[in-house]
């Protein structure tokens, strides 16, 4: 089936890419497999008219109000490969369903590498996090713990020190930190742990106490961790776009990536992994997407 736009991953970002090329009078397909990072995180913040819904109902009123453009359809599935066409791309799911569009967006967003630490996984999202934006009100002036090492690690403390003056530094072994961080961690009362952890002692992801290997118990209530992440989807890659050093597809201001007629927004390819980010970014990549395609008609025509 053949639609003028393609996008994969329908989360907030390709939610909103798909209501402004609806709204655009674009014929859009999106390809979700519903499976969000951020589904067990209990409320979104920092998003206006939503702050502190649950994900799953900010997804819900979207998807109602999309339900209204009959430009945009909605696919359940797995995308799984991507190709280049004479014309477009080639979608093809995991179902064997294959589509195909002039352009393509890929809005599918990133999966986190966590540390294997039992209980880490079951509070991610909820009280071991990764943004100060998304959770830090809701804990600030709280015991609070960041896990990481070197010059990571002492980034997180000086950013989330703004939060908390109550925290502790958890290396998971041997320290890297330098002489001159330790001295600055010192002069701020911030404790260092080098011991590796054991555990995350949670009651439902919330978390009580980090467990460390010699069953030393510390008494907090959240855990900022910076971990690393792969993309969610290898879709971008298959198709020959080029990726930051840091793992994000390389994308311009306006979503546009290294392969000509390819565009991304969200996760995937932005640091900032906000809601409220990943919904401006779906917008303004959309708007140039549809601009573009104004463009090249009113060229060829």
């Amino acid at each position: 089936m053949e639609f003028e736009v393609i996008i994969v991953g329908g989360s907030y970002a390709g939610l909103q890419a798909g209501m402004t090329l609806g709204r655009a009078l674009r014929n859009v397909l999106i390809i979700d497999s519903g499976k969000p990072c951020n589904a067990q995180t209990p409320h979104s913040h920092n998003f206006l008219t939503r702050d502190g819904e649950t994900p799953a109902a900010i997804t819900k009123v979207a998807l109602e109000q999309l339900s209204t453009y009959n430009t945009v359809q909605l696919l359940h599935g797995k995308a799984v490969h991507g190709e280049k066409t004479a014309s477009g791309f080639a979608i093809t799911t995991e179902a064997g369903d294959t589509f195909t569009a002039k352009k393509l967006m890929i809005t599918t967003g990133i999966k986190d590498l966590l540390p294997d630490i039992p209980g880490v996984a079951e509070c991610w999202g909820i009280s071991v996090i990764h943004c100060p934006y998304c959770h830090g009100y809701e804990v600030a002036n709280q015991p609070t713990g960041i896990l990481g090492n070197g010059d990571g690690g002492f980034e997180t403390v000086k950013l989330i020190q703004h939060w908390t003056k109550d925290l502790t530094l958890f290396t998971n072994g041997p320290s890297t930190l330098t002489g001159e961080m330790m001295e600055q961690l010192t002069r701020r009362h911030i404790r260092v742990i080098e011991t590796p952890l054991k555990a995350i002692i949670h009651d439902q992801g919330y978390l009580s106490a980090v467990e460390l290997a010699d069953d030393t118990k510390v008494p907090l209530k959240a855990v900022y961790a910076r971990v690393p992440f792969i993309q969610h989807s290898d879709i971008a890659a298959q198709l020959g776009c080029e990726f930051t050093t840091s793992g994000h597809i390389k994308v311009t201001e306006f979503g546009k990536t290294t392969v000509e007629g390819i565009y991304a927004a969200g996760d995937n390819c932005s640091m900032l992994r906000g809601v409220a980010n990943a919904v401006a970014a779906g917008l303004a990549a959309a708007a140039f997407v549809n601009r573009e395609m104004i463009w090249e008609q009113f060229e060829n025509e």
